[in-house]
Formats: C-alpha cells, structure tokens, sequence
C-alpha cells in the first residue's frame, strides 16, 4: 500500500491518519480491502505501533473502516456520506461571499474596538485603568489558592449557583457597607465577569432594543460597546465641571435608562454634587427609569470625604449599582458584581444563568476569604498610600515640565487625570500621540469617549502601573511633544 508522506501537522498519528484516509479517498486502497496489519504498518513506516493504533481507531470510528474479529480491519464497503474534504497543506481558498452578520454584528465591526485593554509594550505608557501588578499581594493570594486547590472535593467540580456563590456575595455586600455604604443584602448582590458583563446583562434584561439610554458624554466607552451589543439606542448626555448634566434629561424625552459614573467621572474626574445626584433620583422615579451606577475605582480617592453612591441615597428601588475588583486587584481575575433592587432579583438571577450558567467558581472562592480575612481591606489601605504618591507625583511632573501648556482634571481620585491642551485641537491629537509614542510614552486620546466629535484636544493619562520615577521619566519625554500653551 502507497501512502503519501506525513504532512509534520499536529500529532503523529493524526498525520498518519490522514495520509491513510488520503489513500482511501483517492482509490489507492479499494473498498473491502484489508489494511495491513499495525505491526507492519509500522515498521514500514517508522511510526510507533500504538502510533498506529491510534489512527486505525479514528478510521474505524469515523466510518472509513471495519474492523471483522479475528481478521483485521478491512475498508469500509461504503464510505461516509459526510465526508469531509481532504486536509491540504495548502491554504483554503477566501470565499468570494462575506459571512452573513446582523445588524448589531455589522455595526460592531464597522466599529472596531475603541477600548483597548492590552499593553502598549511601551516603556512609559501612562494606559488607564490598571492598577500596579506589582502591589498584587502574591504570597496571600497564592497561600489561599494552595488552600482550595489541595482539598477541593468532588462537589467543588460541580456547577456553582449561576447569581455567584454565597460566601463572595455575603463578603462583597459587607464591604460595600463598609467602603461605600452600599446597604443591600447578599440576595442583591450578583457575581459577574467584570462590570463589563453585569452591563450587558442590565441592559438586556432591562430595555427593549431601540430604546433610549442615556449615555455621559463623554463616557466609558467599554459600557458604550456592552449598550450598543444590546441593541439600546444611545442619547448623549453633556458632561460638566459637575459631572452629568441631569437638567438635560428634560430635553430627552423617553429615556429608560442612564448610565453614570458620580464619583469619579470617567474621563473627565468630574464629581457629581450631591444635588445633581438628588435631581437625577427625582428623574428616575418620575420617569419609572432606571440609573446604572459604575461606582470603577471609587475606593481611591484622596483628598475629602468618600462620595456618597446614588445607591446609597436611592429609596424608590431605581439605581442598579455596577463594581469590579480589576482596578483593586487585577483584570486577569474577571470579577465583578451588580447589585440590584430586590424587585429585580429573581429576573436578574435568570438572566444571568442564560448569560453563562455561572461565573467560574475557583476564584470566587479564594476572593470571598481575600476579603473575608481582611486582605483586602489591608492591601487596599497599602495600594491607596502608593497610588496617591503616584498620583502626586504625576501631578508635580506635569506642573513643572508641561506648566501651562496643560489644564490637568480629576486628580482627586482615581487611576487617570484628563489632561486639555491648551495649544492644540482635537484634530492636532493623533500627531502628538504618534509623537509620543517615537519617544517610548503612551498616552491616550479621548476621542474614543464621545458619541459626538469633541473640540478640545484632550488625553488620558493613567498612573496606576508606572513607578514613581518612570512617571516622572516618562512626562519629561511627553513634555518635549506637546505644542506651546
């Protein structure tokens, strides 16, 4: 028997597998043949027998061969009728037809991703939105996973409650009693694949596609993306000094929802005063709408007294309140949590068992002892002393080497500032960021943020993953692009 030479793609006895089926395919070995026996076939061709084996069995059980007791195996008399086409080292041909995508499918790779998570790669890259991985509390974290992982029993391996398992859901609603007077029960409280998902998920079960949605603008434009996925028609809501501008929402009528970041808006840094969110509370209830609360990185904040949370104030079961621990532990950990009112408990627990059955119950478990035990609290009151040195640091850079080229906002709070540049237009900031990138710094535009185009120059610096010195290191470089003030 003739066979063609092994392609060297994937696994032994796939190769050999195919270059057999080849055969048969081809007519080289003929239906009712017998093939021959594992032990020649492999000293013929150099291959381990249970190599052999091995691809005899995928024969059989793809119906190319039979195999008769005491006889061998033998092609089969009538080969399958689904037969797949035979694999070729050479590239498929491209389809002269584009695949067929909905609406939402289209518009959203028209689109393209405006949210760019991953590492530039650059040296100095001010990305926003992470936290120092260097200040991950490793040993306490690994010595809890050691802990779960050496004994876990069987049931452990079992589906876990789809809403987030007890004990994470029990500890996130004390720590947001704690942290942000977020009173709720551990019913309330839903474990997600980051806020990313508990957006989604919000939108879904809340709005029927086309209806409005209020959007900040400008705005996070990840939540942007989890609104458009599902279908809602966006209403640019203008942003102040003061954060949203709730006395827009008279002049958009039929809004069903609103998304917001009160306390440390992103990307502005604005903070909504209390009587804003009071207004937007009086809206909701009048308009039976609903507010979603992305309360991102409300844990650093470093001068004056913690915000209160919409959630917090709210007495009529409208605010949907969103968090994540991406930007107080890791991304990598894809955790978060959506409290909800307790009218929507029960459709929020079967939405998200549609959503993913459940989110991965491993790190659940090591997270609800992290916060349990007190980890967390240690490491965010650690992690918040050197973010805030970061961020004095960022600050007393920009002053000194940009000085008024630059009007810095929102460096009370949070991972970023905004930077306006006074000596520039919005059409001037590609250049400067592709200049910045020649000198090994990465900085961000705001273009991303708007529905609308904006007329100001603005860029996002985040401080969170650089060093004190690489932020100062890193500004000098900026400073020698930007245009004169």
């Amino acid at each position: 028997m003739r066979l063609d030479p092994l392609d060297g793609r994937g696994p032994v006895y796939r190769q050999l597998y195919r270059a057999l089926r080849r055969a048969i395919l081809d007519g080289r070995v003929r239906p009712g043949t017998r093939l021959p026996s594992t032990r020649w076939l492999a000293s013929e061709t150099d291959v381990a027998r249970n190599r052999v084996v091995l691809a005899y069995t995928q024969l059989l059980d793809e119906g190319y061969a039979v195999g008769r007791v005491g006889s061998g195996t033998y092609v089969a008399a009538t080969l399958p009728t689904d037969e797949r086409p035979v694999m070729s080292s050479r590239p498929a041909a491209v389809t002269s037809r584009a695949p067929r995508l909905s609406r939402a499918g289209r518009a959203l790779v028209a689109r393209g991703a405006r949210w760019i998570a991953t590492s530039s790669g650059l040296r100095y890259d001010f990305s926003c939105g992470r936290p120092s991985f260097r200040d991950f509390p490793r040993s306490v974290w690994a010595r809890l996973v050691r802990r779960h992982a050496r004994p876990a029993a069987a049931s452990d391996l079992d589906y876990a409650p789809a809403a987030g398992l007890p004990e994470l859901r029990a500890a996130i609603a004390e720590h947001l009693t704690r942290w942000r007077g977020v009173t709720c029960a551990a019913e309330q409280v839903f474990v997600t694949g980051g806020s990313q998902q508990a957006l989604g998920i919000a939108a879904s079960l809340l709005l029927e596609p086309g209806e409005r949605l209020g959007m900040e603008e400008p705005h996070y434009s990840g939540a942007r993306q989890a609104f458009e996925a599902a279908r809602a028609t966006l209403v640019p809501l203008r942003v102040d000094t003061q954060g949203l501008d709730v006395a827009r929402l008279a002049t958009a009528p039929r809004v069903r929802m609103v998304y917001v970041t009160p306390a440390h808006q992103f990307p502005t840094g604005a903070v909504m005063p209390l009587t804003r969110r009071l207004a937007l509370l009086a809206w909701a209830r009048a308009a039976n709408a609903h507010v979603v609360e992305d309360d991102y990185d409300s844990e650093y904040r470093y001068t004056g007294s913690p915000i209160e949370t919409l959630h917090g104030l709210d007495q009529a079961g409208r605010v949907l309140y969103v968090g994540s621990f991406s930007k107080i532990l890791s991304p990598a950990l894809r955790l978060g949590y959506l409290v909800v009112p307790p009218a929507l408990v029960r459709g929020f627990a079967l939405a998200k068992m549609a959503a993913d059955l459940g989110t991965p119950s491993f790190g659940q478990r090591v997270l609800a002892d992290f916060i349990t035990e007190g980890h967390l609290e240690v490491h965010l009151r650690r992690s918040r002393r050197r973010h805030a040195a970061r961020r004095a640091a960022l600050l007393a850079a920009l002053a000194e080497h940009a000085g008024e080229r630059v009007d810095v906002r929102g460096g009370g709070a949070g991972l970023h500032v905004m930077m306006v540049l006074r000596g520039a237009q919005a059409a001037d900031v590609a250049g400067i960021v592709q200049r910045a990138r020649a000198r090994d710094v990465g900085i961000y535009s705001t273009l991303g943020c708007y529905l609308t185009r904006p007329r100001r120059a603005e860029l996002l610096l985040g401080h969170g993953s650089l060093s004190e010195d690489e932020i100062r290191r890193g500004v000098v470089r900026l400073a020698s692009v930007l245009p004169a003030g």
